[in-house]
């Protein structure tokens, strides 16, 4: 069984008659998809042209609307970091971020439901972040020694910029901070692992041990004020990785 649908031809803005089958598959006089069974008189490229072009637009439609929706939601995000870092977290409202994003309150609760769940989104992306920042730190030049110092000092300095509210305490017991802990301690262990190989630390203790005393070593960096005494934390932390040490 067949339909006829009426499309105008793009010379004489005629109604030229398009058949399609049950199935909605069509196709041109050459086996060309879009159109199927059309008089000769309609067999014009624009036609095949112009169909191609619409069967793509509700995809075209879909991407269209999802890049929109990650640019709201990317646009958002870095607003609230901007409040964040001039208000402190527990003084940033959803009327604030929806005048620095620029689109309207219900707009802005499409997106997220309250202030929080903003802020959760938000520190997802900073501890995504901070963890692709180290493994850039852990693929850097020298030996596994080396850059295993470089991405516990790029830890240490990152773990003093923190913010003291309740609501920070919140955001660190999220789910996604306990998932990054753990692709963290993995990533310092393999680091642990290729430096006792070498000598350069110690293989009588298991290197997943040693990358939890190391990170839990350096949350002690959130307290301190200088990057030198972060620096110096982290010197203290390798001195116990050191082979030989009781």
């Amino acid at each position: 069984m067949t339909t006829r649908a009426m499309i105008p031809n793009t010379f004489t803005q005629r109604g030229g008659p398009v058949v399609a089958s049950r199935s909605g598959s069509t196709s041109g006089p050459s086996g060309e998809s879009g159109v199927r069974d059309i008089p000769s008189q309609y067999h014009h490229p624009v036609y095949f042209r112009t169909l191609r072009i619409l069967k793509w637009v509700p995809k075209l439609w879909d991407e269209t609307v999802e890049a929109h929706r990650r640019a709201v939601r990317d646009a958002t995000l870095d607003a609230t970091a901007a409040l964040v870092a001039e208000h402190g977290l527990a003084s940033v409202t959803m009327s604030q971020i929806a005048e620095r994003t620029g689109i309207g309150r219900a707009t802005l609760y499409k997106y997220f439901s309250d202030v929080e769940a903003v802020l959760v989104a938000w520190h997802e992306r900073q501890v995504g972040g901070h963890l692709r920042q180290l493994a850039q730190v852990g693929e850097g030049p020298g030996g596994a020694g080396q850059r295993l110092r470089a991405v516990l000092e790029a830890y240490a300095l990152t773990s003093q910029e923190h913010h003291g509210s309740d609501l920070a305490a919140v955001l660190h017991r999220g789910t996604h901070v306990g998932q990054a802990q753990d692709q963290l301690s993995h990533f310092i262990g393999d680091l642990l692992r290729e430096a006792a190989a070498t000598g350069e630390v110690r293989d009588d203790v298991p290197p997943d041990e040693l990358a939890s005393y190391c990170l839990h070593a350096l949350t002690a960096a959130g307290s301190l004020l200088s990057k030198a005494a972060a620096r110096r934390l982290v010197s203290v932390v390798l001195a116990g990785l050191r082979p030989g040490v009781a």
